[in-house]
């Protein structure tokens, strides 16, 4: 007997929306979205390239997946409530897809995970759910608490908050959902807790090395959180990046060939619900650490440390001006040991106020008899200026290490090489000194003597706040900016190679006399105008 035709028709819609949503976790989350949350739906393509990302964790092709995105962005939604409920619909099945994988889930806070928990539960208990895949599994009520439940495959969801003790506990999928709050970013006893737990605790968690799965999504919190410690001293993650606001310095592309398709610096990343205005409004209550943090993914010390990102003047020319004297920092750590610190080199340049090369005005080298004091400025112009014309950092063995900062003072007709005063520093210099004695650089030892890091960046941050400290707006470049940024504030940057070799160079230009302070530079102006004025006045005993 054959079915009657509306009868054929809506079993022929249902097995298709089905397969549409087996096929794509986007899709699924859009047809569950009325019986997750009571706001309309509003799409966004970071939503989909979130999905792209959890459903390539589920085929196999990541099994380590960090996710960073603003708050209010449906992360949640789509991670801890949505994700685990479309697994389970598979009908294919392995360690990853099907109605048998089990999943723990942490957070910073028991009650989210408690909410979002029975979000799940109610989402798979729905008409609609159980229309599409009722006969896939069903939910054991004798392995129903508020902390698990289960199905009669063997699947079963289980949550636990940041530093709880999970004992024969674990998961083939382990998602971690915003492992620190937005306001312990102050502790840092709290962010080394998070830290300590996720090294000891979780790595026996997952059920199989190899099948198994880490995800952990956040918003940026500070540099030290787990997003951060993870990228530092971790392989084999997949990162995935989603700033509010389009950075094309920090423009991301996934192991899975995802790209960023946002192409205009400032582009925004959900329009349909944060639009510009509200990002500023947002930005002005935040705060730019807030901000830059949790919206941006690129977090900073809160008051931006000692020096302010605004204070760097970007140069938007694609040539240097003419520099009057150029020298070289490096900061020396010849270890190839990811641990430590990389060794680091910048090039800084000295030039005009106005930025020309005046008539009188040369190239000062290190081997000339006159001082660098002595460079020509032309009255009418401002103080001179400091412009950061490159920089690197690499962890290297000493005879690359050499090589590479003798080859980076020739490409930029270095005049004078400064060399932190230390074991790793006094032998490059010298072996450069006993390699490449015949090259027009010379090479100089530094001592700190007794002041700190935050001493001696203290001491120059006047520089910078009188804008007479410049920069390309390149990739490099921003990283030091963002280094630099970080110092100072709690908690700090996890390396500071960049910080040591701003201070030292910006100190020594200032020691030699090529860098003065406007009010300096002024008083100068005046001495001179009063020289000028007493020259053509009649002499005081006539002879």
């Amino acid at each position: 007997m054959s079915l009657p035709q509306n009868l054929d028709q809506e079993a022929q819609l249902l097995d298709l929306e089905r397969a549409d949503c087996e096929e794509s976790l986007y899709d699924f989350l859009k047809g569950a979205w009325r019986y997750m949350d009571p706001s309309p739906w509003r799409d966004g393509w970071h939503i989909a390239a979130i999905a792209e990302h959890l459903q390539a964790v589920v085929d196999g092709q990541i099994t380590r997946l960090i996710i960073n995105v603003p708050p209010r962005h449906g992360k949640s939604l789509l991670t801890a409530v949505a994700f685990p409920a479309w697994c389970w619909a598979q009908a294919r099945k392995s360690h990853t897809s099907g109605p048998g994988v089990p999943f723990l889930y942490a957070s910073y806070a028991d009650k989210l995970s408690l909410r979002d928990s029975v979000k799940c539960r109610r989402l798979i208990e729905s008409v609609w759910y159980q229309r599409l895949w009722g006969g896939r599994f069903k939910l054991r009520e004798d392995q129903n608490t508020k902390h698990r439940f289960t199905n009669d495959q063997g699947g079963e969801r289980l949550i636990t908050s940041i530093g709880a003790g999970v004992t024969g506990e674990g998961g083939n999928i382990i998602v971690i959902d915003d492992p620190n709050a937005a306001n312990e970013v102050a502790s840092e006893a709290t962010m080394e807790t998070t830290l300590d737990w996720w090294r000891t605790t979780m790595p026996t968690r997952i059920n199989d090395s190899v099948f198994s799965a880490f995800v952990i999504i956040q918003q940026r919190l500070a540099e030290n959180d787990l997003t951060g410690h993870i990228l530092e001293t971790e392989e084999g993650w997949t990162h995935l990046c989603l700033p509010g606001k389009y950075e094309p310095e920090r423009a991301y592309v996934t192991t899975i060939g995802w790209k960023d398709p946002r192409s205009v610096p400032g582009e925004l990343l959900w329009p349909e619900k944060f639009t510009q205005e509200s990002l500023r409004r947002l930005e002005a209550t935040m705060g730019p650490y807030g901000f830059a943090g949790q919206i941006q993914q690129r977090p900073q010390p809160q008051g931006g440390g000692v020096i302010k990102d605004e204070w760097w003047q970007l140069w938007e020319s694609k040539v240097f001006p003419a520099m009057d004297f150029v020298l070289g920092v490096l900061d020396t750590a010849y270890t190839e040991d990811t641990h430590n610190d990389p060794s680091g080199m910048m090039i800084w340049g000295v030039f005009s106020g106005d930025g020309t090369k005046h008539e009188n005005s040369r190239m000062i080298r290190a081997d000339s008899r006159e001082k660098p004091a002595d460079i020509h400025r032309d009255p009418t112009t401002g103080a001179a200026h400091a412009m950061l014309m490159y920089a690197w950092d690499e962890r290297l063995e000493f005879h690359k290490l050499v090589e590479k900062c003798v080859k980076t003072c020739k490409a930029f007709s270095v005049d004078l090489l400064l060399i932190e005063n230390k074991a790793a520093g006094i032998s490059v210099a010298q072996e450069i000194r006993r390699l490449y004695a015949n090259e027009k650089f010379s090479v100089q030892l530094f001592d700190p003597k007794s002041q700190d890091k935050l001493a001696r960046l203290y001491s120059v941050q006047h520089i910078f706040a009188e804008s007479m400290v410049h920069s390309p707006d390149t990739e490099w470049a921003r990283r030091v900016m963002v280094q630099v940024g970080a110092f100072g504030g709690k908690p700090g940057p996890k390396h500071d190679e960049y910080v040591d070799l701003t201070s030292m160079a910006l100190r020594r230009l200032r020691d030699m006399g090529l860098l003065q302070r406007f009010a300096e530079r002024a008083a100068d102006l005046e001495v001179q105008r009063q020289y000028q004025r007493n020259e053509a006045a009649e002499p005081l005993y006539p002879g």
